[in-house]
């Protein structure tokens, strides 16, 4: 994307005003850049309550800036945000947020349940002291995930896979309405993926909504009910059903996906 494209909409993105909308993350004209090169281009994009989200595209599609810039940590060109109709800080306790595992220092001296306490930061307050119940509450959040024997144990000492599933334990403590997740499958053990999968899904039975950035087409259909493809721009979005399709897949890969890949996924029919 070239520079005066990048300012058209930058100007474009000068009058916007957040979504008017219960949506738990509404985005309009969302441009971000690095340099002159476009990661996300006027994007807009509303997702539905209580529904699970894939956000499917190739690598470089800008799928981790889109979810990056929508809650603040990286800058946007332009574009509007907005979560449960509110500004995103004014409802950023509502929502969780799990990084991909490659942008952790897992060296950081921490024990697994320290990890998880620090989804309750809000009930802790600034000094951070914490109670029997706290406590009680983390290993609640860690059996959840299968990782309550694993309390006391450095974060550093876990496997991948473990470690995937003590940020999510940490997510489940913030207790949030809204779930976002930068590929929590990538890199995991086949238990962990079922793990997290099933505990998605119990979340989205309590009528939280789910997104995650994902990269596995083959479980699309298996795991997810809406879907967002993308490549830089938005290609289609909706209920997986209606858009996981081959001429969707193709728009959005281009020629990275072989005719022989898309036959062997299950496709909506077109």
């Amino acid at each position: 994307m070239n520079s005066a494209a990048l300012e058209l909409a930058a100007r474009d993105g000068e009058t916007l005003t957040p979504p008017v909308t219960e949506s738990p993350l509404s985005v309009r004209g969302m441009t971000v850049s690095y340099g002159e090169k476009a990661a996300v281009f006027s994007f807009d994009l509303s997702i539905p309550a209580g529904s699970m989200v894939a956000i499917v595209g190739p690598n470089g599609a800008g799928k981790s800036t889109l979810i990056k810039a929508a809650l603040g940590a990286v800058p946007k060109l332009s574009g509007a945000v907005a979560s449960f109709g509110q500004d995103v800080d004014a409802v950023r306790h509502r929502i969780a947020y799990v990084p991909q595992r490659a942008s952790v220092d897992w060296d950081f001296p921490a024990r697994v349940i320290d990890v998880v306490m620090m989804g309750l930061y809000r009930d802790l307050g600034l000094l951070g002291f914490a109670r029997k119940r706290h406590r009680d509450q983390a290993i609640a959040c860690l059996k959840r995930v299968g990782m309550d024997e694993f309390s006391t144990r450095q974060i550093g000492q876990l496997s991948g896979g473990q470690q995937q599933r003590v940020f999510l334990a940490r997510a489940l403590a913030q207790n949030a309405d809204l779930y976002l997740l930068d590929e929590p499958f990538a890199g995991v053990d086949a238990a962990t993926e079922r793990t997290t999968i099933d505990v998605l899904k119990s979340l989205k039975a309590e009528g939280r909504t789910i997104v995650c950035v994902h990269h596995d087409l083959t479980t699309v259909t298996e795991y997810f009910d809406h879907v967002v493809l993308m490549n830089i721009r938005k290609i289609a979005d909706g209920p997986v059903e209606e858009v996981f399709t081959a001429d969707n897949l193709q728009a959005t890969y281009g020629g990275r996906l072989a005719t022989a890949q898309i036959d062997q996924l299950h496709l909506a029919s077109t």
